[in-house]
């Protein structure tokens, strides 16, 4: 599993393919396979096949990339680009030749973005549709590279944010992009762009686009707005990234003057799903991702969203409306998650103010001091990663900065893993109690071990995962300060560690078992039976949440990601660990409960929570 095989293409294409070995079957999961070349689209054959009749020899050999476009362009920067489009359109939209598409469209936006008139705009619109069209989504998917949706919106936005207008409007209208233009001031009263386009061979969609009269009022001159609609790259981006929140409406571009930021949006939506959590976004252009901070949702029904949305002209000039099929819209998970996390907070201060008046009194014996320190440490992780649980939600609902939410997640992904390391350090120690009776280790080198696997091990995986996946915007989710799971499953930083952990405590647990179940008395004896299972009971009930056991139930919310009763059973576990380590760790410890009443009778006071 894992392996990677590159095959050559067949010979009448260029590039290469790449497949994965997954389930002892190759797939396909990069096809680079183009038919495309410069001598075909810009090289001379007669003088009626010029760019504007000039002359323009170019020499390329076999291994040509399309990169090497730009010193191509370059000849023609003054001209029309149409002499390329009908061996672009002749052309079959595989992958390959999808990708050298989008490089060519990048190039020309950057090159030829001077004077765009009606013409280029043609051009450069039919050359786009070619590869927007809904029968050729699915190649989408084996495009090398992930970005190339996003690297497209943007070519697009630039160029057409360059178009001049006729008479003081414009309209370019192809089956998958269209674009209109007009000229605003702050006289006008309101304007609105209605579209209304082909989805796939059966249905149409619309949107709308709506300045507000109040932000025209901002202009001090008379400007010029251009929107774009794309009815299917949503579903492009969608497939390249390999996200499950899907796109379910056209997506809609606007290029602005900087005084205008607010603008409305009307979608209508592709899937008219009922019961189903609907999100206004907006494209941030330089994470590229979509983004829930972009807009506010004004009205939602069964056929359409109406989304408030700011307008930024570095980060937000993309607009749609996302849906999740996998989000359960249940009120009781959140009251759940909400309630649970209050009280285990609360659960986990009290039991360190409890460690802390009782410490002197149960750490006399080494074992007792190492079970204690671990104890601590476990309840000191939990509360500090229950607090940063709550902060990371806090801040990305409040539409805070990328950075505050990557600062969020990197520490919230370390003191869970810190939990977990702490519980496989207590694991370890009662393995150490049972099974190496006369072996004994001193406190110094226990503190040292247990430091180092507590804390430092954690530390060396959090750092190693935003080190490796920031730098290409993998690192964070796209609608929750956590993981990245869906393009670089920087998520495994956490479940691997955490499930293999899981699994070693779950031996340690069938070890106690074993080691309690013994029966001391004869086999047979039915009142040593019932002795031995409860006791065997006791051990189980108490080393199940200090060894994080509960976690293992988050296996079925993966296998069954719809299970309400999965997740319930789940919430319920995980947000009221710290209650459970409370109880179990500190109040139904003989020892401690001792020396809290000793505590108490000894400063002559009554303590109800000892009696």
């Amino acid at each position: 599993n894992g392996a990677i095989c590159i095959q050559p293409c067949s010979p009448s294409f260029h590039g290469e393919t790449s497949f994965v070995c997954e389930d002892r079957k190759w797939k396909m999961f990069a096809d680079a396979c183009a038919s495309l070349d410069v001598q075909s689209l810009f090289q001379v054959r007669s003088n009626t096949n010029t760019c504007n009749n000039q002359m323009i020899h170019c020499k390329f050999s076999s291994s040509y990339k399309i990169k090497n476009l730009i010193q191509v362009i370059s000849r023609i920067k003054h001209s029309d680009f149409s002499c390329i489009i009908p061996d672009i359109l002749s052309s079959p939209a595989i992958p390959g030749n999808i990708a050298d598409i989008v490089e060519l469209l990048k190039k020309i936006s950057l090159l030829l973005s001077e004077n765009v008139n009606r013409g280029k705009m043609q051009s450069y619109s039919r050359i786009a549709n070619h590869i927007l069209n809904s029968s050729i989504v699915s190649n989408w998917a084996f495009v090398r590279d992930r970005n190339a949706g996003s690297i497209l919106l943007d070519s697009v936005n630039a160029f057409a944010g360059k178009l001049l207008l006729r008479n003081g409007s414009e309209s370019i209208q192809e089956h998958f992009i269209s674009t209109k233009g007009y000229s605003i001031h702050k006289n006008t009263s309101g304007k609105s762009f209605d579209f209304s386009m082909e989805f796939n061979r059966t249905a149409n969609i619309t949107g709308h686009l709506v300045i507000p009269e109040e932000e025209l009022l901002k202009l001090p001159k008379t400007s010029k707005a251009i929107s774009i609609a794309f009815p299917t790259l949503g579903a492009i981006i969608e497939t390249s990234r390999l996200d499950p929140g899907f796109v379910n409406g056209m997506v809609l571009s606007v290029s602005l003057p900087e005084e205008l930021r607010r603008i409305l949006l009307i979608f209508e939506k592709v899937n008219k799903l009922e019961n189903i959590k609907a999100q206004c976004v907006g494209w941030h252009s330089t994470e590229r991702r979509w983004d829930t901070r972009a807009c506010t949702m004004k009205s939602d029904n069964t056929s359409s969203v109406v989304c408030i949305c700011k307008h930024h002209r570095r980060t937000y000039k993309s607009f749609s409306i996302l849906m999740s099929p996998t989000v359960l819209r249940n009120a009781v998970l959140d009251y759940i998650t909400r309630i649970g996390l209050g009280l285990s907070i609360f659960s986990l201060a009290l039991c360190l103010t409890i460690e802390a008046v009782v410490w002197q009194h149960v750490t006399k014996t080494e074992i007792t001091y190492m079970r204690h320190f671990c104890l601590v440490n476990i309840a000191t992780s939990l509360l500090i990663a229950d607090v940063l649980f709550i902060l990371a939600a806090i801040v990305h609902n409040t539409a805070l900065n990328y950075q505050l939410c990557v600062a969020a997640t990197f520490f919230l992904h370390f003191f869970y893993l810190a939990l977990f390391f702490w519980m496989f350090t207590l694991g370890l120690l009662i393995l150490y109690g049972l099974l190496l009776v006369f072996f004994k280790i001193t406190r110094p080198v226990f503190i040292a071990t247990a430091f180092s696997i507590g804390y430092g091990c954690p530390l060396v995986i959090s750092i190693l995962t935003v080190a490796i996946t920031e730098p290409k915007n993998g690192y964070l989710r796209s609608r929750a300060c956590w993981l990245n799971w869906y393009e670089t499953k920087a998520l495994l930083a956490f479940v691997v560690p955490a499930l293999s952990i899981i699994v070693v405590n779950v031996v340690v647990v069938g070890v106690v078992v074993a080691k309690t179940g013994r029966s001391s008395v004869g086999e047979g004896c039915k009142s040593q039976d019932l002795s031995n299972m409860i006791r065997i009971s006791k051990n189980v009930a108490l080393l199940t949440p200090l060894l994080g056991l509960t976690w293992g139930f988050g296996l079925a919310t993966i296998v069954d990601s719809r299970s309400l009763p999965f997740h319930i059973t789940f919430a319920l576990l995980n947000a009221f660990q710290g209650f459970f380590i409370l109880l179990f760790g500190t109040l139904l410890d003989r020892k401690t409960r001792e020396a809290l009443r000793e505590n108490c009778l000894s400063s002559k006071r009554k303590c109800s929570l000892a009696k």
